[in-house]
């Protein structure tokens, strides 16, 4: 496919463009270049579907993952004061090596790992499967301390009320610590959201089509990289205000229902 020229853009531009200095003129060029023209917009659109998909799987897998993982290590801390329990420590164990590893090992050397070395992923849906499975793993042991803490924030008197109701540690937990917990940690998990959105970018290194790839592949058709990436960071900037700007709603909701 031809590059479009300058020349050959101006030459069908609405004429009020020529009587703007060269600099603004080369400017909407390069955003034509980069929006309009063969409808490359239709291109980021689908970037940025991906974009959210890969973030709110991976939040989803990270929430799991975290919270399954602060229950073992709350659990162990409170059972080992009283007695030793050799699968508890066994599971404890493991989950401090996970956590371990995965924070002290950059994500796009996981993200390497698991596109280039386990998954090989073929296909986008494959792709995107290896981005969600990648990013929700990192993010499970960032979000396990935050759930750990938001356990550790309940009242120890809420767990001996459910236990003086005759229920047992797990239905204690279930019931009682896990939904308060929750609500505790919700702010703290929407900025793992944030994170996790900006950390999306890092998925064009195994090739996944997100906003960022797509960018970058405009780039390459256009030799020009200005417009392009100084839109990217718009497109994410925007998304960030407005989530949190939605995340303060939220702590101000909660806030009132505490009262």
């Amino acid at each position: 496919m031809s590059i479009l020229t300058f020349a050959d853009w101006i030459g069908t531009a609405p004429s009020w463009i020529g009587n703007l200095p060269e600099w603004l003129q080369q400017l909407f060029f390069q955003l034509y270049q980069t929006f309009i023209y063969n409808d490359r917009w239709q291109l980021i659109v689908n970037g940025l579907k991906i974009t959210f998909i890969v973030t709110l799987g991976a939040l989803a897998l990270g929430v799991v993952i975290g919270i399954t993982i602060a229950i073992i290590r709350t659990t162990y801390e409170t059972v080992s004061k009283t007695k030793s329990n050799f699968f508890l420590s066994v599971l404890n164990g493991f989950c401090q090596l996970y956590l371990t590893v995965i924070r002290g090992t950059p994500m796009m050397v996981q993200l390497l790992i698991m596109g280039f070395v386990i998954m090989v992923p073929k296909t986008d849906t494959g792709m995107i499967w290896c981005g969600i499975l990648t990013l929700g793993i990192n993010s499970g042991a960032y979000v396990a301390e935050i759930a750990r803490s938001g356990i550790m924030s309940v009242s120890v008197g809420q767990t001996e009320a459910g236990r003086s109701l005759g229920l047992n540690y797990a239905q204690t937990m279930w019931y009682i610590v896990i939904p308060q917990a929750i609500k505790n940690i919700l702010p703290a998990l929407g900025n793992e959201m944030i994170i996790l959105l900006k950390d999306t970018s890092l998925v064009s290194v195994i090739a996944l089509r997100d906003v960022t790839k797509q960018m970058q592949n405009i780039v390459t058709k256009t030799y020009q990289a200005y417009v392009p990436y100084i839109s990217l960071a718009v497109i994410y900037l925007v998304i960030v205000v407005i989530l949190t700007k939605l995340l303060g709603l939220l702590e101000k909701r909660l806030r009132k229902s505490d009262r």
